[in-house]
């Protein structure tokens, strides 16, 4: 199983446990369905996980808002690392961003996704019936007809162009590879384990709009 295994099984034996459940659920509903007891149980998590998901990226955004002025400093202080560390700061204070807000809720989300990874890594289905989904034969085995690792990078992309302000070469280098790194994985991963990506994903765009859903009328008022 390999340490990382080990160190998330509690978290994955609760929620293969729940899993379990939502599957008991969509059964008694006339619709037994491993597939929807994923997107569900992502939902679930995704909800649950909201006021952590609000803090990163408003975290996030107001830093990227911040680099065009974070890049002026360095510019003008890079032979005064001292000085350059205190303008970043006061910029910081003044603007009411903390460098690291976005990474706590990161780091207490992770052993939260992990541990949904290893479910459904290693989930055990009870017959190859129960495994099969939509067009999915097995979603034990990878995706035979390529549509979910393509919407595992599609969305992967409107996720990070939802969350990224400031285009700068990293970012737009960053915005390319890494749709298609989740995409080139996916051909290989178990199916259950990318509809899980994928409505992550899917969740995660929901929430950004709904968070920032304001923002553009207000722009277009004070313009």
């Amino acid at each position: 199983m390999g340490f990382f295994g080990t160190l998330f099984q509690p978290i994955e034996d609760l929620l293969g446990f729940v899993l379990q459940l939502l599957y008991n659920l969509t059964d008694i509903a006339g619709a037994g369905s491993y597939g929807m007891a994923i997107i569900l149980l992502t939902i679930i998590v995704k909800m649950l996980l909201y006021p952590l998901t609000v803090k990163q990226v408003k975290s996030m955004k107001a830093m990227q808002e911040l680099q065009p002025k974070m890049k002026k400093l360095q510019e003008k202080y890079k032979d005064n690392p001292q000085v350059m560390q205190q303008k970043l700061g006061a910029l910081y204070k003044d603007a009411g961003v903390n460098p690291l807000a976005g990474c706590l809720p990161l780091l207490i989300q992770m052993p939260i996704l992990m541990g949904m990874y290893y479910a459904l890594f290693n989930f055990q289905y009870p017959s190859p019936e129960a495994a099969a989904f939509l067009w999915l034969p097995s979603m034990s085995d990878p995706d035979p007809l390529y549509i979910l690792p393509i919407l595992s990078a599609l969305t992967t992309f409107l996720q990070q162009k939802m969350t990224t302000t400031e285009m700068n070469q990293q970012m737009k280098i960053m915005m390319t590879v890494m749709p298609i790194f989740i995409g080139w994985i996916s051909l290989n991963f178990p199916s259950g384990l990318v509809l899980y990506w994928v409505t992550m994903n899917v969740v995660q765009i929901v929430q950004q709009w709904w968070m920032y859903r304001g923002e553009d009328s207000k722009k277009e008022k004070k313009a």
